[in-house]
């Protein structure tokens, strides 16, 4: 059984801030099956990563990244797009001074 979009939502910062990050909702979408992408910013670094949800042939729940650009206002236009296109989605923006993205599910390496 899947958990509904707000309580994954919420495990997700949870989590973050137990790891020593922050992480705020940036847009909410719908409660129950809303898709998510979590914005990471490294701000000692200067960059940020998008992850976006997907499943794979095999059914399995991954995250990947839409787009390779490190570049915040490239993946803002992205998030921009994405919203447009899906009004349930959800935007979980992740600050950590190490760039980590506190997901337990795979990431796929693009």
């Amino acid at each position: 059984m899947l958990l509904s979009t707000d309580i994954w939502v919420a495990a997700l910062i949870r989590r973050t801030e137990l790891g020593g990050g922050f992480a705020v909702v940036a847009r909410k979408g719908d409660a129950r099956a809303g898709s998510v992408l979590v914005k990471v910013l490294n701000r000692a670094q200067g960059t940020t990563r998008l992850y976006a949800e997907a499943t794979r042939g095999d059914g399995e729940r991954v995250w990947m990244q839409p787009s390779l650009s490190d570049q915040e206002p490239e993946l803002d236009r992205y998030i921009e797009r994405a919203a447009r296109i899906d009004p349930d989605i959800w935007v979980v923006e992740i600050d950590d001074r190490d760039g980590r993205h506190f997901l337990t599910e795979p990431v796929e390496q693009g």
